[in-house]
């Protein structure tokens, strides 16, 4: 749990998924349009701008502010579970293209090697590529059963490294095109989109028989949209990080957005525009896989210094990278959870795992689900590319589309609006939410159309998933005694919030848990309190071992305590001994309340009480 973070180590979360997107988004793009693909993916991150606000306005309504929570809240729970499947195919792609992506630039690096020592040996690119993205894949997935701690500051590491190379990077194009000349990429105009031809349609799908592409500019600008929308992908991990935002929440949310934005502008347009401005025409195709591995290679200076920034490009893809393989499984492994929680999949998928008490049924649904991804694409970084452009422009549109539906079913005082407002007498006219929800469901339709594979995988994926959990949720409602479906997380328009309203005694601590498994902010209170002072109240009966306390003595995951009498409050004392936990939890003294008491605590909490005796 990344428990109050500041705006700097949540933009770092986010850009270590956000920002990888850079090291394949452009050259994907000209795979497919030609040279004017860096104005498309310009345009595409400024695009995230505006989807930025929609994910801040949606955090300002509910602190679980995804795609899920907030579809579900504003067009019932059909549309939310079909949005959830779309999120879903956006997270079973996500970690096969980043894996196959860092496959690529290690590849291409070692191959490169190879030619220079005077080897005639070549890896395989595109196979050897997906046998790395499954070797990360299956690391990442072992380490998820077992449990990893968010770490805000290993992410906030990385995009020191990053940054570090960024700088370098932008410096010695610079200086390339100051050398050589600069000639910026041809705009966007009709005649300048050369649409890529092949299997499946190439560029244009289903559309390649007619004339719209070629004679229709508002088309032509929207099929090429449509193909770089890869560079804004991970917005959707904005929701996830702001519930451990430190306080004030919305307004270190808005100055992580822009960072991310500024960024990822610099970086992701940046490797777009100078692979056109600096590799040549009949070389740039040759590094479609790796655009900034060749970038590297066309700079002026020697060579021995191009293959040693090379090979730095390559260790820093290759965290960012597979740093995005990690997000998406964990992504989908919370996604599931919660879908889980509110009784749409059994509660069978959240059994923990007996020794490391994770979701380890999500997850290895969810890793089975990207290897099968990988074995399917054999490595091709364009058909993942277009295949991923499905999940990402649904889930976005049906976010925008949702948040608009709130202006008006829960009209009222918000702490962040998108921008654009005004009225008509009483009626609010929200023209900026409007206007990026209508574009993203332009480009989310042009794509149908253009993506044959795409759109044929994520319409099944989509359907086999929503028909899934449509006979789930009824086999679990029929099995189920009580389910609430208020979201414990959601936040209600009320009065200032005091001890005296909340009913807290003076001196409790309250420390927020997102999950029973995972305790590490309540290891954080009482490394800081005194726990000869406190008594612990939970609504668990077996309260988990901190997680690297499991990793130290490898066998016990909880701590078995004895069931509470059925009226008044029941205590015992956890002795050290060489198989108990540590001195900080053995003189805490665990209260259970009585079943019918529980319902008085703050859902998702422990309670640290002063003791009394």
């Amino acid at each position: 749990m990344l428990a109050f973070i500041s705006f700097w180590r949540a933009a770092a979360v986010v850009l270590n998924d956000m920002g990888s997107s850079a090291f394949y988004a452009g050259a994907i793009a000209e795979g497919f349009v030609g040279k004017t693909a860096p104005w498309f993916v310009l345009a595409i991150m400024l695009l995230s701008y505006a989807v930025r606000a929609v994910y801040i306005e949606s955090c300002s309504m509910f602190v679980r502010g995804g795609v899920y929570r907030v579809v579900k809240e504003a067009m019932g729970g059909t549309l939310a579970k079909f949005s959830v499947s779309a999120l879903m195919f956006d997270y079973i792609l996500t970690g096969p293209i980043s894996g196959v992506s860092a496959g690529l630039y290690l590849v291409g690096l070692l191959n490169e090697l190879l030619h220079y020592a005077h080897l005639n040996v070549a890896l395989p690119i595109n196979g050897g590529a997906a046998v790395f993205a499954v070797l990360v894949t299956l690391y990442f997935w072992w380490e998820n059963i077992k449990g990893i701690p968010e770490s805000s500051e290993k992410a906030l590491r990385i995009m020191y490294v990053t940054t570090i190379m960024v700088v370098l990077m932008i410096v010695w194009c610079v200086c390339t095109l100051w050398v050589r000349g600069a000639h910026l990429p041809p705009w966007p105009h009709l005649s300048n989109l050369a649409y890529s031809t092949g299997a499946h349609g190439g560029a244009l799908g289903w559309l390649h028989n007619t004339s719209l592409p070629y004679t229709i500019g508002f088309v032509g600008i929207l099929i090429g949209l449509g193909h770089s929308v890869l560079a804004m992908s991970g917005e959707e991990t904005m929701a996830q990080v702001y519930r451990e935002i430190e306080h004030p929440k919305l307004r270190n949310l808005e100055k992580a957005g822009f960072v991310i934005f500024a960024y990822s502008l610099i970086f992701t347009a940046g490797v777009a525009f100078f692979s056109v401005m600096i590799v040549p025409d009949s070389a740039r195709s040759n590094f479609f896989d790796n655009p900034i591995g060749g970038l590297t290679m066309y700079l002026v200076g020697p060579i021995s210094l191009r293959l040693i920034f090379r090979a730095f490009v390559v260790v820093v893809g290759v965290l960012m990278l597979a740093g995005a393989v990690n997000t998406a499984i964990v992504g989908s492994n919370g996604v599931l959870n919660r879908v889980s929680e509110d009784g749409i999949l059994p509660q069978w998928f959240r059994r923990p795992h007996r020794r490391f008490g994770t979701s380890y049924r999500i997850l290895n649904l969810v890793v089975a689900l990207q290897l099968l991804t990988i074995i399917l694409s054999r490595g091709n970084i364009f058909v993942l590319g277009e295949a991923y452009a499905f999940g990402v422009m649904w889930s976005f549109s049906m976010k925008g589309l949702a948040v608009l539906v709130l202006r008006y079913k829960q009209p009222g005082k918000r702490e962040f609006r998108v921008p654009l407002n005004f009225s008509i007498g009483k009626t609010e006219i929200p023209f900026g939410l409007a206007l990026i929800s209508l574009i993203l469901i332009a480009l989310c339709v042009i794509n149908l159309f253009t993506k044959e594979v795409a759109t044929l995988s994520g319409v099944a994926f989509t359907i086999i998933f929503f028909a899934v959990f449509e006979v789930s949720e009824r086999i679990t409602r029929r099995h189920a005694t009580l389910h609430s479906d208020l979201d414990q997380f959601n936040l209600e328009p009320g009065e200032d919030l005091t001890p005296s309203a909340l009913g807290v005694r003076p001196r409790n601590v309250l420390v927020m848990v997102r999950n029973y498994n995972t305790l590490y902010s309540l290891g954080a209170v009482l490394d800081r309190v005194d726990p000869h002072q406190y008594l612990a109240r939970k609504k668990k009966f077996c309260l988990p071992a901190p997680l690297d306390w499991r990793k130290k003595r490898g066998r016990r995951s909880t701590w078995p305590l004895p069931a509470p009498p059925k009226n008044g409050v029941q205590s015992c004392a956890l002795h050290r001994t060489s198989n108990r936990p540590p001195s900080c939890w053995a003189l805490l003294r665990i209260a259970l309340l009585p079943r019918r008491l529980v319902s008085l605590d703050l859902p998702g909490s422990v309670c640290l009480i002063p003791s009394r005796s």
